[in-house]
């Protein structure tokens, strides 16, 4: 899950995982002000798409998994409820939960769907235990993590090939003769580790090179092009249909938001 408008939010990298933990909590509302999970007041926060699978624990007890997202999603967090997550690197996390992304894509899942009600409620009980810190929380995901033995069939070497191949805006048709393969098989390798296709990677990745161009206080015509965009209504138009919101609304909050503190939450 991507930084969602009006959390207060950190991360850092993972600890022995290709991945980012991460802790939010409600601040202020991107929607409307609502009924959340179990009828509590909350606010709905707009979640961008990153390409990434999280797996999320939260103080009022859920454990889900979430992603990877096509479009953004308007999610209600009840108030005061804190979130402690790790977001894979795209690709990543299907080997450590041992379902293909595509089976999770644009979904919100219960841990215990994938796991079984045994070891997600184990997890769920050793985050609890591990005390109001954050950070202790954080580590419990963690090590339950690398305590699974990855699968690795739904493990791909070319991950940081397609990876590397979208973020340099290589075509499809030259990824899949550069690594020998078709369109449709690598299309298939694809969708099992990312969840889509190389193009859909490739616009996810984009929206998210557009937002840290944006923190770093450049216009909408200069994020375009350093982002890799034809001009600034190809952004437009991308950031549209990605996140439902304005190019200068989304990047007027972008360079707003409070800047990633690379330290442990706490």
């Amino acid at each position: 899950m991507a930084r969602s408008v009006g959390l207060v939010y950190r991360e850092r990298r993972a600890v022995g995982l290709p991945a980012t933990v991460w802790i939010a909590r409600s601040d202020r509302p991107d929607q409307a002000i609502h009924a959340g999970p179990g009828g509590q007041i909350g606010e709905a926060h707009r979640v961008l798409p990153d390409g990434g699978i999280d797996i999320i624990w939260s103080s009022d007890g859920r454990l889900i998994v979430a992603g990877p997202d096509t479009a953004a999603t308007v999610v209600p967090w009840a108030s005061g409820v804190h979130h402690v997550g790790v977001r894979f690197d795209p690709g990543h996390g299907p080997a450590r939960l041992g379902t293909p992304a595509a089976a999770l894509r644009d979904g919100r899942i219960d841990l215990a769907a994938l796991w079984g009600d045994g070891p997600a409620r184990r997890l769920a009980d050793q985050v609890a235990a591990a005390g109001p810190q954050t950070a202790a929380r954080a580590v419990a995901i963690q090590t339950a993590l690398l305590e699974r033995e990855p699968d690795t069939r739904l493990s791909d070497p070319m991950t940081p090939v397609i990876v590397s191949a979208v973020r340099a805006r290589v075509t499809v048709g030259a990824l899949a003769r550069s690594v020998g393969l078709s369109e449709r098989q690598l299309l298939r390798r694809s969708r099992r580790v990312f969840g889509y296709g190389p193009k859909t990677l490739g616009r996810v990745l984009r929206l998210q090179e557009a937002l840290r161009t944006a923190r770093s206080g450049h216009g909408l015509a200069l994020t375009a092009a350093l982002s890799g965009y034809a001009d600034q209504a190809h952004l437009a138009h991308e950031v549209r249909a990605l996140t439902g919101l304005t190019a200068t609304d989304l990047l007027a909050s972008a360079r707003g938001a409070p800047t990633v503190d690379a330290s442990p939450p706490r």
